[in-house]
């Protein structure tokens, strides 16, 4: 279990552990497929893929979002997430190694709630962000 971060003891500038992914594998897009119910083929069929310009099929935005999901409950528990949002800034191709990283950009308080606001991003292993985005977690 993850445990709620302490608001006296974080700092600006303080470092999320980060998680390196498996590489993105044709299996996984076509999985999300179905757990998303997001079947636009343009995710799993190389050739519809290739028809609109592309070298290949790459990942749905929303599983990179939920990476950054995934980094962001690593941090502070489910129930201590106030905000997560992001923007798109690249394509995640097959085969693509995604580093989920982030860091704490600030700390307030707010109607009575102590909070940690984050700056989260994907990275692939050219090091080009794919998914830049922020977060704000209840501390305790």
């Amino acid at each position: 279990m993850v445990a709620v971060p302490k608001f006296d003891q974080v700092k600006v500038g303080d470092q999320i552990k980060p998680i390196v992914l498996p590489p993105i594998t044709r299996h996984q897009l076509a999985l999300y497929c179905g757990g998303s119910g997001d079947h636009n083929p343009i995710h799993v069929d190389i050739d519809f893929a290739k028809k609109f310009g592309f070298k290949d099929v790459f990942a749905h935005g929303m599983l990179s979002m939920g990476f950054l999901g995934r980094l962001v409950t690593s941090y502070a528990p489910r129930d201590r997430i106030r905000r997560l949002g992001t923007r798109f800034t690249s394509i995640t191709w097959v085969g693509d190694v995604i580093t989920l990283s982030g860091k704490v950009t600030g700390k307030r308080e707010e109607n009575g709630e102590k909070l940690i606001d984050l700056e989260v991003k994907c990275t692939n292993q050219n090091g080009q962000d794919t998914l830049q985005g922020h977060a704000t977690v209840a501390a305790a």
